[in-house]
């Protein structure tokens, strides 16, 4: 059989019997939520999967994200990128601060490492950049300019799931990173998220603030959220973890095919993978020029569309063009030329471990049409 027709195998939802087997033990527990042995256990894989020293499972990475500026206590703005989904910002917003954006390096879409000084005010507490598309930023000038000027850092590792560079996990990096498990993510427990730190004092503050507060039965030592994940989609994440250097490796498969099928195309441009990094391709972005494709992103959009070939424009629109946020100074059009000109051309292409290679070579097909 040739190349073009080798199937990628790797299920996209865990196997029923094994999640049949943890599920029975949830039964016979009768306990199905509150940290039973299911999520305690799913805390430990996974801080040893990911080389952490520990996380805290939470129901949403939304939530863990709100949980973790909240543990840090920061007050007044936050500076980020405009180039997101959409939880970033509102999480922010709902926390009681002020966004401040800075514009996004073209060859990475990260934060413009080179621009985070020069928006940091007398009212800057912290900054939040994001691994956009599980890419790690910049860590290391970020964390030095955070050390400079005193302020906290909060990476939002999304979709970074398992993503090292130089050998060691980008989870390890600032003062706490959140991470993402919802169903769309590489690794994922239906709805479900957690918070990763390096520091035992937020560690304690961040498990007070996802069970309302609670130290014991009857002592509440701060104010808290309920943000805790259940036994059933702990024990639906234990079954996943084992299959997900699997579907990791079969992303790489079509990752790899794509760039190769794509290469010759005018007008559509592709992401450079950096060196020494290890990868989850998470996302797979294309960005057209449309006088060189002959063909605006919308109208690829709706053309993949027509054939039932679902497509995302990751990220547009921008975070600083949504209400309330674009009201804020940093949010002006020409304060961020780059992601402007990003989210107007991105088209993220399918890639999960249920497509098949013959499924790419359909998929570039209609584009090259």
């Amino acid at each position: 059989m040739s190349n073009s027709h080798i199937t990628v195998t790797s299920p996209l939802l865990p196997p029923l019997d094994e999640l049949r087997v943890l599920l029975d033990e949830v039964w016979r527990s009768r306990i199905i939520t509150n940290q039973g042995i299911f999520h305690d256990r799913l805390e430990s894989e996974l801080a040893s999967y990911l080389k952490i020293p520990a996380l805290s499972l939470m129901t949403n990475g939304t939530m863990a994200l709100m949980c973790a500026l909240f543990s840090l206590d920061i007050k007044g703005e936050i500076i980020t990128t405009p180039y997101s989904f959409a939880a970033t910002v509102h999480a922010i917003h709902l926390c009681g601060l002020k966004p401040v954006f800075v514009d996004i390096e073209p060859d990475t879409c990260n934060i413009d490492t080179a621009k985070i000084e020069a928006a940091i005010t007398p009212k800057t507490s912290a900054i939040l950049p994001v691994h956009v598309y599980g890419i790690p930023c910049n860590t290391e000038h970020i964390d030095g300019i955070a050390k400079k000027y005193g302020l906290k850092v909060i990476y939002d590792a999304a979709s970074a799931f398992g993503v090292e560079k130089s050998g060691s996990s980008i989870l390890n990096r600032g003062d706490l990173s959140i991470i993402s498990f919802h169903a769309t993510k590489v690794y994922n427990t239906v709805e479900g998220g957690a918070v990763i730190c390096n520091n035992g004092t937020y560690h304690n503050r961040i498990e007070y603030l996802r069970n309302f507060g609670f130290a014991s039965e009857t002592e509440i030592v701060m104010p808290g959220v309920n943000a805790k994940i259940d036994e059933i989609r702990s024990a639906y994440g234990l079954v996943n973890l084992r299959y997900i250097e699997r579907a990791i490796e079969q992303r790489r498969i079509l990752a790899q095919r794509y760039r190769k099928l794509l290469a010759d195309v005018p007008g559509l441009s592709m992401m450079k993978e950096l060196p020494d990094v290890k990868y989850n391709y998470a996302y797979f972005p294309v960005f057209i020029d449309t006088e060189l494709f002959g063909e605006t992103r919308e109208q690829l959009y709706e053309r993949l569309k027509a054939v039932k070939i679902l497509c995302r424009r990751y990220f547009y629109p921008l975070l600083s063009a949504l209400n309330p946020y674009n009201l804020e100074s940093s949010a002006r059009p020409d304060n961020l030329p780059i992601a402007e000109h990003k989210a107007k051309s991105v088209l993220c292409l399918p890639i999960h471990q249920g497509l098949t290679l013959y499924d790419v070579e359909y998929i570039v097909g209609i584009i090259r049409r």
